[in-house]
């Protein structure tokens, strides 16, 4: 296999290289390029890649006789292409090489984890015993967020003559990397112009078609020896053609250097001439790859997680995707959690709920970025209070998915493409991703001590999103409570009662219990905000003591469902039917996509007692059981142990886990619950993507959640950690596979603070800093403190 921070694959299997594309991404939190071989163009297997955060565009596609629009996080200009082929002196030019030729000997991938290095070593040899060994070593850069670069090395074996390269700058992309949105318009390029400058670059710009960004792309194309390259330009890109003397003792060596700038950039400026100068400034390889590994280094030093194994080599390949994706330089920007990363086309690169499972570790880790991608969601706070508007309720009503301007952008339709047939989505229905958001601001002040921005923006969003869950509770005077009707919850699969003519149903005990939180939440807030404050938001807000009295009212009367003597997923959920999971499986095997075999079928889950993915047990993740008995207990029902336990048990055995963040709800849940199964749904988790157990969806990027959930199952959940105003609190729940691991940390003030967990002890250092010792809460509510500048074992 290979060490601890090495992600390698020793052969060429085109089937796997979608995965291998996708999990050799490379990016720094503003862009992101896929790891695709550099000889290949789009086509088959290989989809190069380009993607650039918050860079969204919106067409419209005739769809099953309907008009629709999609906003696409787009597929920019491919700046990696380099096509080669021989030229021996004593004979003709062979055929342009890639991984797909007939003479490929050898094919290696490493992905450098520490240094955020990707290398492809190739060997070619043809019928002759010529030979031609090619290494790619690529980067994006971590320090300068702008730039990326790729190094290419020729070596010939057995003959002597010349290696003509093609140094290719792609515009003609489109948004092609999703097997089921390619009948929807991808064309998001247009009014492309290019040319060349001097030093060898070649220039590229164009515009998305809405709202418009400019792009420009310069790349600088170095050789050794050095030699004048013949230049050939289209609107759509150039191409620059090198002939490289190559012997048994004379290498070649190209480095295309890239500078990526848009009309979205901060200062302003025009992309071209932007583009332009920095490739010009730009220093060779070598430098540049001395100050790209200084800056990984910087970043592992506070994203540190080291866990023994291949468990905790799996761990560190997420820990660098989630950095890669969200790294320092995103606390620049305007933009949300993509879902897939920037590794690809699916969920067109939207922002769901996926922060939830996200932010934990930014908090503790990088809480500049978490409160920036906050803020993303404070910016969209005027959309989602016009869509309340306009569904006729008040405060701030969050959209399912989010892109540019915070509009709701969940699709209407979707493709079955087991039955061809499209269908209708009623996914917009899971009004709880407020919830998420508003439990996101509570979680980040409680984790960092960040009370300005509580008092300030988060106070907005939380307070809006409980007036929203306020407005949508309706009273029931038969129960003699308060009901929400009319949703989808996490599950997805039921978006409707069997036969009913309208979506949504009723009572969905996650969506209800989080909106219970959240009003008592608001309250809360309220009642700590500095008088002054809270004044200016009641006004601005238009707040009385009226509303904070049914505020008050709702949060201890929704009516949450139970069946059973289990809390059920909805009302009327434990009427619906059993289904044959036995039978299913034997005829389909992975039964996951329970929606699309079903509907396939003629049938539809709707009908029977089961669930994509982690519902009422999310209730588990979000919660420790004290929490979560109490906030039961405000609403005047009795939760406990028995209770609690019963209920995980019942929905476990019905749910087919279509999605990844499924298995790491539940090993969490059973984790807390130290129950034998959890291990087996954390290492599922663990897998998701490496070993793409969702059968080709990892190759559409990867998914960032589960990533993100998997590294914070270690870092919070095996370790019980929780961290607030009184200090950092400590009560393992370990697990057997992982009895030893460490990780830094931000808390109350101190920067890299580092514990370490072995069967039984505890050690935490405390940096040298002003802020004072660190207060530590053990099992038995034991206080201690530890000074800065120094470390301390305890015994658990």
């Amino acid at each position: 296999m290979s060490d601890g921070w090495t992600w390698r694959y020793d052969r060429y299997e085109p089937d796997r290289e979608p995965l291998v594309e996708a999990l050799c991404t490379l990016g720094n939190g503003r862009f992101a390029t896929r790891g695709s071989a550099p000889e290949c163009a789009a086509g088959g297997v290989h989809y190069p890649g380009t993607y650039l955060a918050g860079c969204y565009d919106r067409l419209a596609s005739d769809v099953a006789g309907e008009r629709v629009e999609n906003e696409d996080l787009v597929n920019l200009p491919d700046w990696t292409p380099l096509r080669y082929r021989c030229r021996p002196d004593d004979g003709p030019a062979g055929d342009w090489l890639t991984p797909d030729s007939a003479e490929l000997r050898h094919h290696e991938v490493h992905l450098d984890l520490r240094a955020g290095l990707l290398t492809r070593r190739l060997y070619f040899e043809d019928a002759h015993g010529r030979g031609l060994r090619v290494g790619h070593t690529r980067l994006v850069h971590m320090a300068d967020p702008g730039l990326a670069a790729q190094r290419t090395v020729f070596r010939a074996y057995g003959w002597s003559g010349t290696v003509e390269v093609r140094s290719v700058l792609d515009g003609a992309v489109t948004n092609a990397g999703v097997e089921r949105y390619r009948h929807l318009d991808g064309r998001h390029l247009r009014d492309h112009t290019s040319g060349f400058g001097p030093l060898g670059v070649a220039w590229l710009t164009c515009r998305t078609t809405d709202p418009g960004v400019r792009i420009a792309l310069a790349v600088r194309t170095a050789t050794r020896p050095v030699q004048q390259a013949r230049e050939e330009a289209a609107p759509a890109g150039t191409v620059q053609t090198y002939r490289l003397p190559v012997g048994p003792r004379r290498s070649a060596t190209v480095v295309k250097t890239l500078t990526l700038c848009t009309s979205l950039d901060r200062p302003g400026a025009d992309p071209l001439s932007a583009a332009l100068g920095a490739t010009a400034r730009a220093p060779d390889f070598s430098a540049l790859r001395a100050a790209h590994e200084a800056a990984w280094q910087r970043v592992w030093e506070q994203g540190e997680l080291h866990v023994p194994g291949e468990a905790g080599r799996i761990l560190r390949l997420h820990v660098f995707h989630l950095l890669q994706t969200l790294s320092p330089h995103t606390a620049e920007l305007d933009v949300g959690v993509p879902a897939r990363g920037l590794h690809g086309e699916a969920y067109r690169g939207h922002v769901f709920w996926d922060e939830l499972f996200v932010l934990p570790f930014l908090g503790l880790h990088f809480p500049e970025v978490a409160r920036a991608l906050l803020l993303y969601r404070h910016r969209r706070l005027p959309a989602a209070r016009e869509a309340a508007r306009s569904a006729g309720r008040r405060g701030a009503m969050y959209p399912w998915q989010s892109a540019s301007s915070g509009r709701e952008e969940t699709q209407t339709l979707h493709l079955n493409p087991r039955s061809g047939r499209w269908i209708p989505d009623h996914s917009r229905l899971q009004r709880h991703v407020g919830s998420a958001v508003a439990y996101n601001v509570w979680r980040y002040a409680q984790a960092t001590g960040d009370r300005g921005f509580l008092h300030s923006a988060g106070a907005e969003i939380l307070l809006d999103v409980a007036r929203y869950w306020s407005s949508a509770a309706t009273y029931d005077p038969v129960l003699g409570r308060y009901r929400i009707r009319g949703v989808v919850g996490p599950d997805e699969y039921h978006d409707a009662y069997p036969g009913a003519g309208t979506p949504g149903i009723d009572d969905n005990a996650y969506t209800n219990v989080t909106a219970a939180w959240v009003l008592a939440r608001g309250l809360d807030l309220l009642g700590e905000l500095p008088a002054a404050r809270r004044a200016e938001i009641a006004e601005r807000l238009t707040l009385d003591d009226g509303e904070l009295a049914r505020w008050d009212e709702v949060s201890r009367r929704l009516y949450v469902p139970f069946h059973r003597g289990v809390v059920s997923q909805f009302e009327g959920y434990g009427e619906l039917a059993e289904l044959d999971w036995d039978g299913l499986r034997a005829r389909h095997g992975d039964i996951r996509r329970l929606d699309r075999i079903l509907e396939a079928e003629g049938d539809t889950v709707n009908r029977y007692q089961a669930s994509k993915q982690a519902d009422t047990l999310m209730l588990g993740y979000l919660f420790r059981p004290e929490e979560l008995y109490g906030l039961f207990g405000r609403l005047g029902y009795v939760l406990d142990d028995a209770v609690w336990r019963a209920t995980v048990a019942y929905h476990l055995r019905r749910t087919s886990h279509g999605s990844t963040l499924s298995s790491l709800v539940h090993g969490w849940v059973l984790a807390r619950q130290k129950g034998p199964d959890a291990w087996r749904y954390c290492e599922e988790a663990l897998l998701a993507d490496v070993a793409d157990v969702q059968g080709g969806t990892t190759g559409e990027g990867i998914h960032l959640g589960a990533m993100a959930g998997t590294v914070d199952l270690v870092q919070r959940g095996i370790t019980g950690l929780v961290t607030g105003p009184e200090g950092l609190r400590v009560e393992p729940v370990p697990l057997a596979e992982i009895p030893r691991f460490a990780f830094t940390l931000c808390v109350g003030g101190h920067r890299g603070v580092r514990l370490r967990i072995l069967p039984g002890r505890l050690a935490v250092r405390v940096p040298a800093s002003p802020e004072g010792p660190l207060v530590v809460l053990l099992p038995g509510d034991r206080r201690v403190t530890v000074p800065t500048g120094e470390e301390r074992w305890f015994r658990l």
